[in-house]
């Protein structure tokens, strides 16, 4: 089975979720080549039609897998193969990109929703529900003394990690800096930029919990990513956070409110624990994720046939 991975290339590198998927669908005997778009918006993804033309032309190729809506539409554009469309969050809350998620939707072989609510919003019932998964050999529990030695970072600081960076706009920065101003103890708020997937690792490790003040989010790998370090989460309730946060003691979820969240960082400084070890992360190892797409792969070309 070869399968195309069309997706966004404006960052000049892919996201780590769909790399680290590959690299465990690979794993399971699947080839994978990739298909990088530059471009902005309808018109500029559009431009890059003859280019994906060409690309499946010119090699041989089972179906197309494209990550988020826009890279969708692009593929279902072509009508030589199926497209498998995987839908991540932003392309589906609002506006001219949840329209265009919806056409892509509405013409796909089948389509994947990371948190279940999504095929709703697309106005679809060809979906299935599958997380993006995480890599369990890069997310793993450190001590967090040596961890902070490894960082250069001060033992006894408080640290609260953010979940992004602090200029992008959905992840709400200026109400956890408020928060942090609220909180009794004064942490420090780490931004989560410009780290190597290593490195990221030793933050989760290091850092006292993570702080997630998303206005929308999806699944959100990074949450998933520090309960495998088992690092204590205070977060807003986006995506399937609160999902999660059934099933895994140590997840906060709190209102969109600086004081409510400070009380949570503090209780959480105050304890000074982290996460216990808990079966249900291993559910988003990448190895099971990549089983199930293996599946939805497998079916696909069978009804193509």
């Amino acid at each position: 089975m070869r399968v195309l991975i069309v997706c966004s290339g404006n960052k000049g590198k892919i996201n780590p979720f769909i790399t680290e998927q590959v690299n465990a669908l690979t794993k399971k005997g699947i080839a994978f080549d990739y298909f990088l778009i530059k471009g902005h918006g309808f018109s500029g993804y559009l431009s890059k039609l003859r280019a994906l033309r060409k690309k499946i032309t010119e090699n041989s190729y089972d179906l197309i897998h494209a990550h988020y809506g826009l890279s969708g539409l692009l593929a279902i554009l072509q009508k030589k193969l199926p497209v498998v469309i995987t839908f991540h969050g932003s392309d589906v809350m609002k506006g001219k990109v949840l329209f265009l998620s919806r056409l892509a939707a509405h013409r796909a072989a089948h389509n994947i929703v990371v948190e279940g609510s999504f095929g709703q919003r697309l106005r679809t019932q060809n979906f299935s529900t599958i997380p993006c998964g995480i890599d369990l050999t890069t997310f793993y529990e450190v001590n967090p003394i040596r961890a902070r030695q490894l960082l250069g970072l001060l033992p006894d600081q408080p640290l609260v990690l953010f979940t992004s960076a602090f200029d992008n706009p959905v992840k709400n920065y200026p109400l956890a800096k408020e928060a942090i101003q609220c909180t009794t103890q004064q942490p420090n708020l780490v931004e989560l930029k410009n780290y190597t997937r290593q490195e990221v690792n030793l933050l989760m490790n290091a850092c006292n919990l993570l702080l997630m003040t998303s206005f929308s989010e999806g699944s959100p790998q990074v949450v998933k990513e520090a309960v495998a370090c088992r690092l204590p989460v205070v977060s807003t309730p986006v995506g399937d956070v609160a999902k999660l946060a059934e099933r895994i003691k140590g997840i906060h979820i709190v209102p969109y409110d600086a004081k409510k969240i400070a009380l949570a960082i503090d209780h959480i400084l105050e304890q000074g624990v982290r996460l216990k070890e808990n079966e249900v992360i291993q559910e988003y190892d990448n190895e099971k994720v990549a089983d199930r797409i293996k599946t939805v792969y497998l079916s696909i070309i069978k009804n193509a046939s």
